[in-house]
């Protein structure tokens, strides 16, 4: 059985810093694409960063600069370090592992504020 479980959000200051973790279990997750998704309710979920199993990284637009992605495998984990927040960004961040075309594993997601 396939778990992600992520930690690290909370509330944090407009310019503050916030790193997440998402931890997988029941899975090798070196093997695969993993990322990081944010949803406002009532909006559509967007793709933030993603690492690949070869270590390629991509993020959106609005974060480069500010967002770092990376992995350690050891740990089954991966990480989001995002630095600079605005308060835009507050939203339900989500951690995936993307297993094939066909299926997806999802975090429960864990809430970021940014608010002073």
């Amino acid at each position: 059985q396939v778990e992600l479980v992520e930690s690290g959000g909370g509330l944090v200051q407009p310019g503050g810093s916030l790193r997440l973790s998402c931890t997988a279990s029941g899975i090798d997750s070196s093997r695969y694409y993993m990322g990081w998704y944010r949803q406002v309710p009532g909006n559509q979920r967007e793709s933030v960063a993603g690492i690949g199993s070869s270590g390629l990284i991509n993020y959106t637009d609005s974060v480069k600069g500010r967002f770092t992605i990376s992995r350690d495998n050891a740990r089954n984990t991966v990480f989001l370090q995002m630095n600079s927040l605005k308060p835009e960004e507050t939203a339900i961040y989500y951690c995936v592992l993307k297993y094939n075309a066909l299926r997806n594993y999802w975090g429960q997601g864990t809430q970021v504020t940014v608010s002073s």
